[in-house]
């Protein structure tokens, strides 16, 4: 006799332990009712569902049937055609294989039904297909493609076989249920920082264990310069998950600008409470950042409150980020005001903008040439990253020292800086 309280708890912990559903549990359980049913009671050919009492600890169980008409029967040709082509001289299957076929059919991969409801042609087998004007004798309202139930005498004693069979289909909806559950959770996550342990590297492929699953760190997204090692924690910015045959794909990031801009939502109450907005974020990975603020509350200075008292806010992402530089400026709706900032450390005399061509001409005096260049042209290109400008520094004599394009490239005599 089934002790239903023992069971319940039972299902509560699996259900805890792997973070599914209880109800999937008992969508398995009734599924393995079913393949170990028909493996000792029922025909191969017989489609055979289940339905667990849990309030009883009794199952019971039916036939289905799908309701065809002689157009989705295949003719004798065709049946054939289908016979010459098989394999011939076929080995005998093992009881493991029988076994996880067995599983498969109870998990309804061999039904006629395909993708999104599309009917194919079947061999009549009057096991599992009722032709449409007998089913109309039990259904009046009975039409094509639909499944009619007739109901099975229940058991309770079942073969080492069929107790295989329903073991393997409980492991295998649980890991698929599992699956699911772990890929729904990570791609809710997307976006967001994690915080992971270093498991292994291979080749230039970095592993992190974030608790449920393993993440991919690829060398595009990682940062030059930065080495990762085994045991170490770091923080890393979920990209993107997928689902994939062994479970779910999630694929991390330490180069992308948002991670940035999600460190300092961390760090920040004010940009986490939405007070202060980060408007923009242009940074080259491992060397420089600036990042855009604007505040909607009058009393609440953005820079200052992303700087934090004594720098201890920008610090502690400076130092998640490996020593990477960040720039924090005010945004502005004043553009002239705005391009002025993102040029910073470097002080400005002149911006010239043209709106039609989303150009500005930016003038500096000599000694500032270089802070406004930046080393390598590193400076103007981040600037106008930024803002979404082609900027042209230039000096007092009006000549052009350098320009960079929103897109990042730059070019000019004075792109050596410092």
């Amino acid at each position: 006799m089934l002790d239903i309280k023992n069971f319940n708890a039972a299902l509560d912990q699996l259900a805890a332990e792997k973070g599914i559903s209880k109800e999937k549990i008992l969508e398995t359980i009734d599924m393995a009712l079913a393949a170990a049913y028909k493996r000792d009671y029922g025909k191969k050919t017989q489609l055979i569902r289940a339905k667990f009492d849990i309030a009883t600890g009794k199952a019971e169980f039916w036939q289905v049937k799908l309701v065809v008409d002689e157009s989705m029967i295949k003719s004798e040709e065709e049946i054939a055609e289908e016979e010459a082509a098989k394999i011939e001289g076929q080995e005998i299957k093992s009881e493991r294989q029988e076994t996880r076929e067995a599983a498969r059919e109870a998990l309804g991969t061999d039904g006629e039904i395909g993708i999104e409801g599309e009917i194919r042609k079947v061999r009549f087998n009057a096991d599992r297909h009722i032709m449409l004007a007998d089913a109309k004798k039990t259904k009046k309202d009975a039409k094509i493609g639909d499944e009619l139930t007739f109901p099975l005498e229940s058991k309770e004693d079942y073969g080492r076989i069929a107790a295989q069979t329903a073991k393997q289909v409980i492991l295998q909806r649980v890991r698929e249920a599992e699956r699911d559950s772990v890929f729904d959770e990570f791609k809710e996550k997307e976006g967001e920082v994690l915080s992971g342990i270093v498991q292994r590297v291979e080749g230039r492929l970095v592993f992190m264990d974030l608790g449920r699953t393993i993440g991919v760190l690829p060398p595009d997204e990682q940062v030059r310069g930065e080495r990762y090692r085994i045991g170490e924690r770091i923080k890393v910015l979920l990209l993107k998950a997928e689902k994939m045959p062994r479970g779910p794909g999630v694929y991390l990031s330490r180069s992308h600008p948002k991670l940035v801009a999600k460190l300092f939502e961390i760090e920040v109450p004010e940009i986490a409470s939405g007070a202060v907005e980060i408007k923009n974020v242009a940074r080259e990975a491992g060397s420089r950042t600036k990042i855009a603020v604007s505040s909607k509350e009058e009393n609440i200075d953005p820079v200052g409150s992303c700087v934090g008292q004594r720098g201890v806010r920008v610090t502690t992402v400076i130092a998640e980020l490996g020593g990477e530089k960040i720039d924090i400026i005010p945004w502005s709706e004043d553009k002239e005001k705005y391009i002025a900032s993102a040029i910073s450390p470097a002080k400005t005399l002149e911006v010239e903008i043209d709106e039609d061509i989303k150009h500005a001409k930016v003038t500096v005096a000599e000694d500032q040439l270089s802070l406004a260049i930046g080393k390598g042209g590193q400076n103007v290109r981040l600037a106008a990253k930024l803002t979404g400008y082609k900027i042209d520094i230039r000096s007092r004599t009006g000549e052009t020292v350098a320009e960079a394009t929103s897109e990042g490239e730059v070019s000019g005599e004075g792109i050596a800086g410092e």
